[in-house]
């Protein structure tokens, strides 16, 4: 497997990388930035209609990475109820409706045309999951799920789409289906992570922020960033680290460092 390590240094550049970054500062034009904004959904959309299910591969890793899916039972065959925000196609939801049979799922995503997929997917079955469509960071959850009823929820590589200035929102939002004393376990792009290095300049929204050339956004947290986010809406942290691996592409000889930011906050 990759290497990998934790920790909370984040990863150090090396002089080219640290200058080609240092030159790119030129931002994308604010009339551009308010034109993403308001398609972001369409974006989306039109990424799946491209890419189908086809292009995450299902996360069998999740269970082995968050061992709090199972540490958060009180007894064995407890019976949790979690909530996948931002769900995409179902490539984490699927492997873990398969793996943990006491498990019921709420999942909603951003994007109309994932969710459908989620629905025609053969392992969908309501009594299982109720999945809906939701822009996080305006419709309330409240309307899908009742206040304080769910254990776990997932925030995977969903937080890094959405604008830093309506983060706070989707977090707010999650606060209230929250039980006191559960916990969001969150996983998204680090600070200097492979892909933040291969924006071509032109692509530059904000501090950390970037445009892909199909209109949808990343944003690459810092740990000092994502503590002051979630801490900031009444969450407490409990884990907060860098995950940084490298991947090798031995058929083109390319070692790649990826950097993730792997974290779990509690509602008291």
């Amino acid at each position: 497997g990759p290497f990998q390590k934790k920790g909370h240094s984040a990863r150090v550049l090396s002089p080219e990388e640290a200058e080609r970054l240092a030159k790119d500062q030129v931002l994308v034009s604010e009339f551009k930035q308010l034109k993403l904004e308001k398609e972001a959904q369409k974006n989306w959309d039109l990424f799946y209609k491209r890419n189908s299910t086809n292009f995450f591969k299902d996360r069998h890793w999740t269970t082995r990475e968050f061992q709090e899916l199972k540490a958060c039972r009180e007894f064995a065959d407890q019976k949790l109820t979690i909530l996948e925000a931002g769900c995409g196609v179902g490539n984490c939801l699927f492997p873990l409706l398969e793996e943990d049979l006491n498990i019921f799922a709420y999942a909603c995503d951003f994007s109309p045309r994932a969710v459908e997929y989620v629905k025609k997917n053969a392992l969908y079955s309501t009594e299982r999951c109720k999945v809906f469509h939701c822009d996080l960071t305006k419709d309330d959850l409240l309307d899908n799920i009742p206040a304080d009823s769910v254990d776990v929820v997932t925030l995977i590589f969903v937080l890094s789409a959405i604008h830093p200035d309506k983060m706070h929102l989707v977090l707010k939002n999650i606060y209230k289906v929250l039980k006191p004393g559960k916990c969001v376990l969150f996983r998204d792009y680090g600070l200097y992570d492979h892909a933040m290095l291969r924006f071509k300049s032109g692509s530059k929204l904000g501090e950390n922020f970037y445009v892909r050339q199909d209109g949808t956004r990343s944003y690459f947290f810092t740990e000092e960033f994502l503590s002051q986010l979630f801490k900031a809406e009444g969450y407490e942290q409990v884990v907060n680290e860098y995950v940084q691996r490298e991947t090798v592409n031995r058929k083109e000889d390319l070692r790649v460092p990826r950097v993730f930011l792997q974290g779990k906050f509690q509602k008291p």
